[in-house]
């Protein structure tokens, strides 16, 4: 191996990664800044599909089409009254269908879309930051 194709490797390897493979999973903590500021890589995903994974917080209604998908299983939802609390550790996510609730400790894995931006649900009341929708959910 020459000396520049060794050097363009090791560019490579320490260049923030921002272009993820289709089947790449990404962490929700990957999706903010320390000051809770979208992250490059949540900017570069806005409106591309993307696979994350977590855990179903109990629905905020029966028959619903909206879950909120958890970083750690919670036995009970984390309803936000405005974006200056929203943690940064929830994805709300809007599915095709009626949503098949999931045990609370079971992780799940969900794909969609990524929207980034403050959204209100008409329906719910629920405000969200980061959103999947046009969702797919499965147990892993």
């Amino acid at each position: 191996m020459d000396r520049r194709l060794f050097l363009g490797s090791l560019a490579a390897l320490a260049a923030p990664r921002i272009a993820l493979a289709a089947d790449d999973v990404i962490r929700m903590r990957d999706l903010y800044n320390k000051d809770l500021s979208f992250s490059d890589l949540a900017r570069a995903l806005d409106g591309k599909r993307v696979t994350i994974q977590g855990f179903m917080a109990p629905p905020l209604k029966a028959e619903s089409a909206f879950f909120v998908l958890t970083k750690r299983p919670m036995a009970v939802c984390p309803f936000c009254e405005t974006s200056a609390e929203w943690p940064d550790d929830i994805v709300a996510i809007y599915t095709k269908r009626i949503v098949e609730v999931v045990p609370f400790n079971v992780r799940i894995v969900s794909r969609g879309v990524l929207e980034l931006g403050d959204y209100r649900d008409p329906e719910t009341g629920f405000l969200s930051r980061v959103r999947i929708v046009d969702a797919s959910t499965e147990r892993t």
